[in-house]
């Protein structure tokens, strides 16, 4: 055991979890003020939901012995065994340090979802489908890259998420979009964010506990740690910059509203490179997050779907961007391993094999879990229940009163 790493881990735990709390506030600035608390209860409740799941089964699923690659074993049900001494993950701190700061990547990925999908799901279907999804999606492919399972052996590279949790939302965000259909009056009426210095504070928030997202990642307070503490401030704010120069080259002006999605771009671009990449690096993926991101939100009304606060464009993109980028600019002298612009383009091609097979798997049974929660108790509200806004016809409350 370490002290030093220790009490490091115990921070960056606590940033993380606090990152899912800023989540809220910025998805619920982002709505109308009629479902504001519907939003971010969606989030808050999650902190609940997981840490339950977690101690059953979920830890085990992910982290437990390998089971053919796919799936961690059974060997960790009710955290039998995770104790106080090291785990097979980090001989300097004890084994529920672990399982608590990885509990807190599980918490907030079926949250990142709820953006999709807001203003319009039943609260009951969001509770069985977050239970579902992190249950059969999530865990799975947490296992893949960092559980020991086929991916993570092949060599994929994915420092804090980028394939784990940001294509992994992302792309079921895309599926709930889909198949939720879109919001009444989308594309016709004027839906508005209701409360733009909310979602600001809640992407400070959310800049603020990544630095215990990616440089907790290191499992150590060591040179790693120091390293994607760094690249993750570059990276945000090159890809806040560069969010807003796409804006006011495609709109004429910038908004405060750009610079702080380009800054969660710039985040979750880093995201799967921060170990592995030096700050040149990081400033390139950070400006390619923050253009590639926006011209990926404003493509949405072209495509015609509503991704309501945007997970697909940023989350999605942004995390394909960030794995990609680091099998192009990976480089051994800061994280043992070469990317393609280093010499090795076969770091490259395992990088997208992930991504791909990611997309896939996330799509389809995401679009399974949905098809059999429409089925049983419904999906969607009443066209009067979205009228009258979430908070009253789900939660009988306003977060309003004046």
């Amino acid at each position: 055991m370490n002290s030093g790493d220790i009490a490091w881990m115990l921070t960056a735990t606590a940033l993380v979890m606090f990152m899912t709390p800023g989540l809220a506030l910025f998805y619920g600035g982002l709505v109308r003020k009629k479902n504001v608390l519907g939003t971010i209860m969606h989030s808050f409740i999650s902190l609940g939901v997981i840490s339950i799941l977690w101690v059953i089964y979920g830890y085990s699923m992910a982290f437990g012995t390998d089971v053919g690659g796919f799936v961690g074993g059974l060997n960790y049900l009710g955290l039998s065994g995770v104790g106080l001494e090291a785990g097979p993950y980090s001989e300097t701190i004890p084994h529920i340090l672990f399982a608590a700061f990885q509990l807190m990547f599980a918490i907030i990925t079926p949250a990142l979802i709820t953006g999709a999908f807001a203003e319009r799901m039943k609260f009951k279907a969001y509770l069985i489908f977050t239970v579902a999804w992190t249950t059969l999606v999530y865990f799975p492919v947490c296992h893949w890259v960092w559980g020991g399972g086929w991916l993570g052996e092949m060599g994929a590279l994915d420092f804090a998420g980028g394939t784990v949790i940001h294509i992994n939302s992302g792309v079921a965000a895309l599926a709930c979009a889909l198949f939720l259909g879109k919001r009444l009056g989308y594309g016709t009426n004027a839906i508005a964010p209701h409360n733009v210095p909310m979602t600001v504070l809640g992407a400070g928030i959310l800049w603020f506990g990544w630095f215990g997202f990616n440089a907790g990642s290191a499992l150590a307070a060591n040179e790693s740690a120091a390293m994607a503490l760094f690249v993750t401030q570059i990276a945000a704010g090159a890809g806040a910059v560069a969010w807003i120069i796409g804006e006011a080259f495609y709109q004429g002006k910038p908004t405060t509203l750009g610079a702080a999605s380009g800054a969660v771009a710039g985040l979750v671009g880093i995201t799967p490179a921060a170990g592995f990449v030096g700050p040149m690096g990081a400033l390139i993926i950070g400006i390619g997050a923050g253009i590639i991101c926006y011209f990926a939100v404003v493509a949405k009304s072209r495509l015609g779907y509503d991704d309501a606060l945007d997970v697909v464009g940023i989350h999605g993109i942004g995390g394909l961007w960030g794995a990609l980028a680091t099998g192009l600019f990976a480089t051994a002298a800061i994280g043992g391993v070469d990317g393609l612009f280093y010499g090795n383009p076969a770091q490259f091609g395992i990088q997208a094999l992930g991504a791909v097979v990611t997309i896939v798997f996330s799509f389809v049974v995401t679009a399974a879990i949905l098809k059999v929660i429409d089925v049983t108790v419904g999906l969607k509200v009443t066209p009067e229940e979205e009228n009258q806004g979430l908070d009253i016809s789900q939660h009988s409350e306003v977060g309003y009163t004046w």
